[in-house]
């Protein structure tokens, strides 16, 4: 029998070894020095060296002033990202979607895009199409009392083309920027 037990536990434990210490503590090495910002988060900083958030992870913004991300069914949080799993045909997220398209109508600009009102498979995508933050723009030029053409070509500067895909603009950046161009009071 312990012909058969020895190699099997000597085994065992030379893997353990190897991909629950070596092969993890390799690649976090490796993704320290090549990748550093990116291995730490993609934290983003505002002009103090405050920690405001990631580049990779939405964030809930409230009031005229500021661009709205998408919603989130898990409020934003990382512990409970994920969608809500509510199908096309649930009344409830029907009943969701009408009263936010309701809140966010705005009769000069015609229906509220789809990105305002549905939310990401987690629930945190940090991304809205050039359009959601067009539709957001004399809202938000408003508030802050900024002209439009101002705060559009803050948006084209923050306007992403990824290698695949449709352009985007992350959130956080842009109103990182939008608070530095025009401060909100308190902010």
């Amino acid at each position: 029998m312990t012909a058969y037990l020895r190699p099997a536990l000597s085994l065992v434990m030379l893997m353990t070894l190897v991909t629950g210490a070596l092969y993890p503590l390799a690649v976090t090495g490796i993704a320290q020095l090549a990748f550093p910002e990116q291995a730490n988060g993609s934290l983003v900083r505002d002009g103090q060296g405050q920690v405001r958030g990631s580049a990779l992870i939405a964030q809930g913004f409230s009031g005229d002033g500021w661009f709205h991300a998408r919603p989130s069914a898990g409020a934003y949080a990382t512990v409970a990202s994920g969608a809500s799993n509510l199908g096309p045909g649930n009344p409830a997220l029907a009943e969701r979607v009408s009263a936010d398209a309701a809140t966010l109508y705005q009769a000069s600009l015609g229906p509220v895009p789809q990105a305002l009102l549905t939310t990401s498979a987690s629930g945190l995508d940090p991304h809205l199409p050039p359009a959601a933050i067009a539709y957001q723009l004399p809202r938000v030029a408003a508030a802050r009392q900024v002209p439009e053409a101002r705060l559009q070509a803050l948006v084209d500067e923050a306007t992403l083309q990824p290698l695949v895909g449709p352009a985007v603009v992350n959130v956080l950046a842009l109103n990182q920027a939008l608070q530095r161009l025009a401060p909100l009071p308190g902010n």
